[in-house]
């Protein structure tokens, strides 16, 4: 089959309240049209067709990194106008897809069992249906009392005795290219909405003697459209749950699976524990038995197996080795490495550094663009001086070191293997190993000194 796929991704989404464009709205960090081309590669089409209109360009510009031929669509005439502007770079061999960029999460399996009954069947042509309890605002699916569908009729043009059909359209189609080119030439406008209607296709479809061969979504939030900022937080909700369920069929314990966030891929090794409200962006992969505790952030990141992230964490772009302990409230930048078993305490940040195996940073401590041996111990405090104000500048220090509390490394500066820095000292030079190395101002006492008092 030479499938050719047209995504819909030109409406302006007024109710959405918002100058940028509906489709360019995000789900899981993830613009919705997006997920709808992730989607339509999946199923190896020849070509992907996207109609934009509304914000210019900057649909396609947001999305040039996905290789799809982008068509304008100038004037907002209604579905059948938009899929008309599409056509004109679909081959006339091709079987068409109709997809829309404001509905995200409609899935690979049903896109698949939709081409399966058209392929079926010579002559026909697919949609995709849902059984609605309330079905209010969508075109009712028209059969006859062989349960033949005959048309699609919009809810403003349906009669009364329409309106109470509770199969409808959504909007979801396939069809042979040269006949849907044909159908689509002998719109007309002529309707409540004064609209170029998709639906009318399945009318001329019927009188041309094709079959409309339908498929019945059993999941409604795949066919659902996103028109306002209640229906963008309805959706993304869903979409966690669904990435919810998937990791607790990989074995993941989730202390509360309506509160995690995966705003990429999360890869995870067997018996990771997730409590609530965390959060995973970018590429993250978890190994075995890693433990994430509640409000921690995990972006572009891998832990090895058996580390421990205590709540409220953020670790960014950096690689954790095994056994390691983070947290509470630490917070580890980009570009850094820790080694095993390496324990980053609360409220201490790690930026650009390689920690090695064995080293603690436990309490209230910065430290950057620095290169740490093993079994190191750094005291609270503990700050590395790394920029000047212009540069960033090194600060190396050997294994089985022991830095004193609050002490300050101006770098660039060396501390060699064994070396102890006394607490509260400022070290601007190299500090030799194993030996103790401390500055300290001589201290005092001024006898008779008077506290000052608030002025009043």
């Amino acid at each position: 089959m030479n499938l050719q796929v047209i995504i819909l991704a030109a409406g302006k989404g007024t109710r959405m309240r918002s100058s940028l464009p509906k489709v360019l709205h995000k789900i899981a960090d993830t613009p919705l049209v997006e997920h709808v081309i992730s989607t339509a590669k999946l199923l190896n089409p020849n070509k992907i067709i996207g109609v934009f209109g509304h914000g210019g360009d900057i649909v396609p510009t947001q999305m040039k990194k996905h290789d799809v031929t982008w068509v304008e669509q100038t004037e907002q005439l209604g579905t059948g106008h938009a899929v008309d502007q599409g056509m004109c770079a679909i081959d006339e061999d091709a079987t068409v897809l109709v997809l829309y960029g404001d509905v995200p999460l409609t899935t690979i399996e049903t896109l698949t069992a939709l081409l399966s009954v058209m392929s079926n069947s010579k002559n026909s042509i697919g949609l995709l249906t849902a059984i609605f309890q309330n079905p209010t605002g969508y075109g009712r699916i028209v059969r006859n009392s062989s349960g033949v569908v005959q048309k699609i009729v919009e809810q403003k043009d349906a009669s009364d005795t329409e309106q109470l059909i509770n199969e409808v359209n959504t909007g979801i189609l396939c069809a042979p290219a040269y006949k849907l080119k044909k159908w689509l030439s002998n719109l007309n406008n002529e309707n409540a909405q004064g609209e170029y209607y998709l639906t009318d296709i399945f009318e001329m479809a019927v009188n041309d003697g094709f079959t409309v061969q339908t498929h019945t979504s059993t999941s409604l939030w795949e066919i659902e459209g996103v028109n306002n900022k209640r229906q963008l937080a309805t959706l993304e909700r869903q979409h966690q749950l669904l990435i919810a369920d998937r990791l607790m069929e990989n074995g993941v314990t989730l202390m509360d699976p309506s509160r995690i966030d995966v705003r990429g891929s999360l890869e995870t090794g067997s018996d990771c524990l997730i409590d609530i409200n965390t959060v995973f962006c970018g590429d993250v992969i978890l190994g075995d038995s890693v433990s994430i505790g509640a409000n921690s952030i995990i972006k572009n990141s891998i832990l090895g197996r058996n580390t421990v992230v205590h709540p409220n964490s953020i670790i960014e772009n950096s690689v954790i080795g095994e056994d390691c302990e983070i947290g509470p409230f630490a917070r580890v930048r980009p570009d850094t490495v820790l080694a095993n078993k390496v324990k980053i305490g609360n409220f201490v940040e790690i930026k650009k550094s390689n920690i090695n195996a064995g080293s603690k940073i436990n309490h209230l401590s910065y430290v950057g663009d620095t290169i740490m041996g093993s079994n190191v111990n750094v005291g609270a405090g503990t700050i590395t001086c790394n920029y000047d104000g212009a540069n960033k500048s090194l600060t190396e220090i050997g294994d089985n070191v022991f830095i004193g509390s609050d002490t300050q490394l101006i770098a660039p500066v060396k501390i060699g293997n064994g070396a102890t820095i006394g607490a509260g000292s400022t070290i601007s030079k190299d500090a030799p190993g194993a030996e103790l190395t401390l500055s300290r101002a001589k201290q005092f006492t001024i006898q008779g000194w008077d506290r000052p008092v608030k002025k009043s």
